[in-house]
């Protein structure tokens, strides 16, 4: 089990990190959206919301290849796929693929992480 939460962590890790550095030296070409979906994109590049992500991206890739915080980068990346996914189901159907292996390998990463985050889902946590 150890061996397969290191190399799902650190292909997550390798994914945000390219991807987010992309954000920002745009070494991965990518055609505009058709539609909708290039619209809302246009609008998040505009107006900064790229940038925030990219950032966001690198940090938590950073932290899943060094193996650090890795609850912490769990944290950061949960909402970014979520909105991932959530774009393509509605705008852009059919590039939803990475999306939902990222998912896929972030929920594998909670379970396996689950100690970490048990505290947060109590209703009565105790006081410090």
């Amino acid at each position: 089990m150890k061996i397969a939460v290191m190399i799902v962590r650190i292909l997550l890790g390798l994914v945000f990190l390219v991807f987010g550095l992309n954000f920002f030296f745009h070494f991965i070409p990518q055609q505009p959206a058709p539609g909708d979906a290039g619209a809302i994109a246009g609008l998040m590049f505009q107006h900064g919301w790229f940038t925030f992500y990219g950032v966001l991206q690198v940090v938590a890739g950073l932290l899943l290849l060094a193996g650090r915080f890795v609850p912490l980068a769990l944290v950061l990346l949960a909402p970014i796929i979520v909105n991932i996914l959530l774009f393509h189901l509605t705008l852009a159907p059919s590039g939803i693929g990475p999306g939902l292996v990222c998912a896929v390998l972030e929920v594998f990463l909670i379970y396996a992480y689950w100690p970490a985050f048990d505290s947060l889902l109590h209703s009565h946590a105790e006081r410090y």
